[in-house]
């Protein structure tokens, strides 16, 4: 995909589209770490630690689930 950067005030952006977006699960609230190697630039999306996304997926999941794993449990 080929893009053409857009004026925005002094400075110059680029538009990301919505399909990418939701690919990556970016939002305009995510922070995005930006390198270059002077020929690149690279976009890197900062996300949360793996240990939290992996406790609050457990914490969903026991909440949904709390009636059967108590069953289980017995």
């Amino acid at each position: 995909m080929r893009k053409k950067l857009t004026a925005i005030g002094n400075s110059l952006g680029i538009v990301i589209e919505k399909p990418i977006l939701e690919l990556l699960d970016i939002d305009r609230d995510t922070e995005l770490d930006m390198k270059t190697d002077g020929d690149k630039l690279v976009l890197v999306p900062i996300r949360k630690g793996k240990r939290e996304r992996v406790k609050a997926a457990l914490a969903r999941a026991m909440t949904a689930h709390d009636e059967s794993l108590r069953k289980l449990a017995k």
